[in-house]
C-alpha cells in the first residue's frame, strides 16, 4: 500500500531517462483519505487498475500497456525523500500565511496570545516554516521534541 513499492525496492524501482519519461500520457488516481492508494507492486498493469466506470476502458487500457507510468506525490506533508517540495505544500503555505496575516492584528490589539495549530501529522515541516516566515516565538513539531521545561521557558518569554 502506498509507497510499498519504494520501501520494498528492487525491480520495483527503475532509472528514469529521458527517453523513458519522454511523450508520457498522464493519468491521474484517487487516494483515500489517508493519503494511500493502491501500490504499484499489487497491480498486475498499473494501467489496469485505472480501467472501471470512471476510468478508461479496458480496450484503452490494452492499446496503453506499453506505457511507463509515474507516479507524481501528491502530500502538503512535504515528507517525501528525493524531491525539494511536493505538490500541494507549497499552496498548503500560502493558506497558512494568510491565516497568520489575518489573525496577527487581532492577536496584537487584544494583546493576546494565539496558538495556531497546522496539519502535518508526523511531519513539522508545515509548522516549521510558517513558524520561521511569521516570527513566532515558539513552535512545536514531532521531529524535535521540546524539552522537560519547556512550560517553565515559555511563562519566562511571555512574561518579557
Amino acid at each position: 500500500q502506498g509507497y510499498q513499492g519504494l520501501v520494498d525496492g528492487g525491480d520495483h524501482i527503475k532509472e528514469a531517462t529521458w527517453e523513458s519519461v519522454s511523450m508520457m500520457l498522464q493519468l491521474v488516481r484517487d487516494t483515500d483519505r489517508d493519503g494511500g492508494t493502491l501500490g504499484v507492486p499489487s497491480w498486475p498493469h498499473p494501467s489496469l487498475s485505472l480501467t472501471g466506470p470512471s476510468g478508461i476502458t479496458a480496450e484503452e487500457a490494452q492499446r496503453s500497456s506499453h506505457l511507463n507510468i509515474v507516479g507524481m506525490v501528491g502530500s502538503i506533508d512535504n515528507d517525501f525523500c528525493g524531491t525539494d517540495m511536493t505538490i500541494g505544500t507549497d499552496s498548503a503555505l500560502h493558506r497558512i500565511m494568510e491565516i497568520v496575516d489575518a489573525i496577527t492584528t487581532t492577536a496584537q490589539s487584544h494583546q493576546r496570545t494565539f496558538v495556531l495549530e497546522v496539519m502535518g501529522r508526523h511531519c513539522g515541516y508545515l509548522a516549521l516554516i510558517t513558524a520561521l516566515a511569521s516570527g513566532a516565538d515558539w513552535v512545536f513539531i514531532p521531529e524535535s521534541p521540546p524539552e522537560d521545561d519547556w512550560e517553565e521557558h515559555l511563562c519566562r518569554r511571555l512574561a518579557e
